[in-house]
C-alpha cells in the first residue's frame, strides 16, 4: 500500500511534429487526463522557440506534467496520482497511443508507502513563511 504512484518516463523516438506545439501537446494531455478518469483543476503550456513545450496539469490526485525535445524527438514525462492506480496508468496508455515512442524508459515509483491511500497520520500543519 501506499498514498500515490508516480510514473516517470523519457518517450524516445517520438515524432517531432507530434511535440513541436502547444496546442496539439495540449489536445494530448487534457485528453489524457478525461480518459484516466482524473479531476483537472488547472494547466498551463508554454512554447518555446522555434519549438518545444513544457506543460503541466494540476490534478486534484496530484499532477501531470511534460517537457519536449523535437529536435531529439524526446519527451519528459511525469505522472503522479493518489487516486487509483488504474487512473494513472490509463493516462500513460493514452499518451503512448497518441505519441506512439519507438521506446520508452520509465519508473513506477510507489509514494508513501508508510501511508496506505485514503489513510492519514496525524493532520496536515501549513507551514508559516
Amino acid at each position: 500500500m501506499s498514498i500515490g504512484i508516480h510514473l516517470v518516463g523519457d518517450l524516445l523516438g517520438v515524432d517531432p511534429k507530434k511535440i513541436s506545439n502547444a496546442d496539439t501537446m495540449q489536445d494530448i494531455m487534457e485528453s489524457a487526463v478525461k480518459y484516466g478518469k482524473l479531476t483537472k483543476i488547472r494547466s498551463y503550456y508554454h512554447q518555446f522557440s522555434p519549438s518545444g513545450v513544457s506543460g503541466i496539469v494540476l490534478l486534484a490526485e496530484s499532477h501531470l506534467s511534460f517537457h519536449t525535445w523535437p529536435e531529439h524527438g524526446l519527451v519528459a514525462l511525469d505522472i503522479f496520482t493518489c487516486g487509483p492506480t488504474e487512473n494513472a496508468e490509463s493516462a500513460l496508455e493514452f499518451i503512448l497511443g497518441k505519441l506512439a515512442p519507438s521506446s520508452i524508459e520509465y519508473k513506477r515509483i510507489e509514494r508513501g508507502v508508510d501511508f496506505p491511500r485514503g489513510v492519514q497520520k496525524g493532520r496536515l500543519v501549513e507551514a508559516t513563511v
